[in-house]
């Protein structure tokens, strides 16, 4: 076991030293993420949730054109009706959600819920990993985390009524917060000798 000790420093130190070569793009993103949260959470939440609505609407709509397209050029592929079934589906989702966005932000309401817990969970184990690893920031990532998760029990909570404007004000709130997290991992990785 102690011939991959140093395989195992050769990675850690190259991380540690890619982190601290390029924290100005993590800055950046996370100045840039914390700009739209705040556009998103305080100016418009209701338009932030019909235009997030809209944009997974074309989304689904888009990828179930291109389904249905390289599912018929590969027809005797197996699988094809399975693939035939699902690009159908994103393609009937897509059109419900552009033809009625209001009604479609419930739905999306919980799979944000679904979102936040997910995204909550995965951002405590990547903080727990930076703690025991990386950087000495770690504490941004797991604060972000644990906020995921209370928006995730804030918005369920709320349902139905706050389908409406939960969708964009809590998208606004996890960017800031993603974004400050991200602040401070870069502020760090600038500051870390590599």
């Amino acid at each position: 076991m102690s011939s991959n000790q140093p395989d195992f420093e050769k990675i850690q130190s190259a991380v540690a030293n890619a982190l601290h070569q390029h924290w100005k793009l993590y800055l950046v993103e996370g100045i840039v993420l914390v700009v739209l949260g705040l556009l998103a959470a305080v100016v418009s939440p209701p338009l932030a949730t019909l235009a997030v609505t809209i944009m997974v609407g074309w989304l689904f709509l888009v990828s179930g054109v291109v389904g249905l397209f390289t599912t018929f050029m590969m027809r005797n592929a197996p699988g094809f009706w399975w693939a035939l079934i699902s690009a159908a589906l994103a393609v009937l989702a897509g059109g419900v959600l552009l033809a009625q966005p209001v009604q479609g932000a419930l739905t999306l309401t919980y799979v944000l819920i679904a979102f936040f817990i997910i995204e909550g969970v995965a951002s405590i184990m990547f903080a727990l990993d930076h703690r025991r690893e990386l950087s000495g920031r770690w504490g941004f990532m797991l604060v972000s985390g644990i906020v995921d998760l209370v928006l995730a029990v804030m918005i369920l909570a709320g349902l139905p009524s706050t389908a409406a404007w939960a969708i964009g004000l809590l998208v606004g709130i996890n960017m800031m917060f993603g974004g400050v997290a991200l602040i401070g991992m870069a502020l760090h990785a600038r500051d870390s000798a590599a």
